[in-house]
């Protein structure tokens, strides 16, 4: 069976004499970030199991939940090798059901990626489809850039996630989108700088997806609307209608309740006091749009 082929071997035998290098510890690892996850084949494949029986079936409808998380999280575990696509996309489709099927699109796009920087290399560093871009640089974008990678830019769900990727070595599906479109249309800063801080912190950090990503998101990649701009109050509405996720990795703004949660600069006087350790917004939404459409040429 299909099944069988593609199974894994249970013992590799190897020469007599060669021997292998001893496995580090985590305790034997510096710079990890605090809350990442376990790795190795065996933790893949229990992930796998557990998802394939309890996660895959709602996929279709929920992956985008930001507080709910219910994507796989078996990108870091493909990274490695630990897990084979093939395989997964066989067994998903075992499973079958529109989660299943959403699952293999999403799989799919992986090896497209793939495909795309098989063809063009340069796109690892270089625009795909360039939009002659004059990136911000100077003072002021070095300190926007440093509020972004610090979680600290004001807007909830963009520092949210920030801070999740610092701490887990991941970010949500959604999460990613957001913060990239908002690095690269709000603040107009070159994908570049937030694709090598991605690739620094991120356990899938797959160069393939990580930069065809961010180029898709900044416009100079595949993407037929390179003047899409992501809201990120809007998004956080949407994707965290309550609040729960930014909460979690925000914890100066744990006492607000419901959707306010997402417009603390909303609050004046003694209430906006009571949060006064969470900055205000680094730039105006209106401001940054406008700023993006002037420098692509549009009105």
């Amino acid at each position: 069976s299909v099944r069988d082929a593609l199974a894994a071997p249970r013992k590799v035998r190897v020469p007599d004499g060669v021997e292998s290098e001893p496995l580090p510890s985590r305790s034997d690892l510096t710079g990890l970030s605090p809350g990442l996850a376990a790795g190795g084949e065996e933790e893949a494949r229990k992930r796998l199991t557990a998802w394939l029986r309890d996660g895959i079936t709602g996929y279709a409808d929920q992956h985008d939940d930001l507080a709910g998380d219910d994507t796989s999280r078996l990108s870091p575990h493909l990274h490695f090798g630990a897990l084979s696509p093939v395989e997964l996309v066989h067994r998903a489709r075992d499973k079958g059901g529109a989660g299943a099927e959403a699952f293999v699109r999403q799989v799919a796009w992986r090896d497209f990626h793939a495909q795309v920087l098989s063809a063009r290399p340069q796109a690892s560093t270089a625009d795909y489809r360039t939009r002659h871009d004059h990136w911000r640089t100077g003072a002021r974008a070095d300190e926007e850039i440093a509020a972004w990678k610090d979680g600290r830019t004001g807007y909830p769900v963009v520092d949210a996630a920030m801070r999740q990727l610092r701490h887990e070595g991941w970010m949500h599906n959604r999460a990613r989108l957001l913060t990239a479109s908002f690095l690269t249309k709000t603040l107009y800063i070159d994908w570049r700088v937030g694709a090598r801080h991605f690739l620094d912190l991120l356990v899938d950090g797959d160069v393939a997806n990580n930069q065809l990503n961010w180029q898709w998101t900044a416009g100079t990649g595949t993407d037929t609307r390179p003047h899409r701009v992501l809201n990120p109050t809007a998004q956080a509405r949407r994707f965290d209608p309550d609040g729960t996720y930014v909460r979690r990795w925000v914890p100066e703004l744990e006492g607000l309740e419901g959707r306010l949660v997402h417009e603390p600069w909303r609050l004046t006087g003694r209430e906006r006091a009571k949060y006064d350790a969470y900055p205000d917004p680094i730039v105006d939404l209106a401001e940054g749009l406008d700023r993006f459409k002037r420098a692509r040429g549009r009105d």
